[in-house]
This record gives C-alpha cells, structure tokens and sequence, in this order.
C-alpha cells in the first residue's frame, strides 16, 4: 500500500490506483473523463489566502509547507480529509493523489505526501 503523486495533465495509468484530485480548482482544460479521479477532495488543499501567497514561488515553499502542514493540523475539513485518504490508502493496494501544478518540487501534494510518509 501506498501513496503516490501524480501531475494531473500525466497520462493515467492503472498502477495509479485509486485516484484523488487534492485541489481546490478543477484544472484547466481536462475533461472530467479524461481526468478519471475517484474522488475530489478539494478540502484538503491549501486555503485560497494560502495558496495565492506562495503563488508557487520556491523561495516561499519552507515557509510555505509550515504553513500549509498547520493547516493541515488545526482544520476540522482537512483532518476529516486526511481520514478520508488514510482510509483508502488502508482498502487500497495504491493511492494517487492528483494535482494541477507544474512544479512537480514545490507544490501542496508533496507536502501532503509527505505526511503520510511520517
């Protein structure tokens, strides 16, 4: 069992198992079917404060990710969706967490990952 993270604009593939968008906006230009997510918990995702802050900036992203794994933490919705992830990672041979953006080092779904790594 695992969980692994995946550009949503990449080509889906089996291996990728159950398939969850952890966006708070669907992105652009894919079609629903094309996406092929099981499930959209755009809960999870930073606040919109939080995320137009970073703006996706790699010299924000430690104080960022302190932020964000804050977040994480002390929102009610978040912990109920981190629940929702652990429960599916637990059923499921393979969890993907999907995500838009191009930076494939400094996004949210590599700090989510990561908090399932600990």
């Amino acid at each position: 069992m695992g969980i692994a993270i995946k550009r949503a604009y990449q080509k889906v593939e089996k291996e990728d198992g159950q398939r969850i968008l952890v966006d708070r906006l669907w992105p652009r230009g894919i079609a629903k079917q094309e996406l092929a997510i099981d499930l959209w918990l755009k809960e999870v995702a930073p606040s919109s404060e939080l995320r137009k802050w970073f703006n996706h900036d790699p010299k924000k992203f430690n104080e960022f990710k302190q932020k964000y794994q804050q977040e994480l933490q002390e929102d009610q919705e978040k912990q109920s969706a981190l629940q929702e992830i652990k429960q599916l990672n637990h059923h499921h041979d393979q969890v993907t967490l999907v995500y838009a953006a191009k930076d494939e080092i400094y996004n949210h779904a590599v700090v989510l990952k990561e908090t399932f790594d600990e």
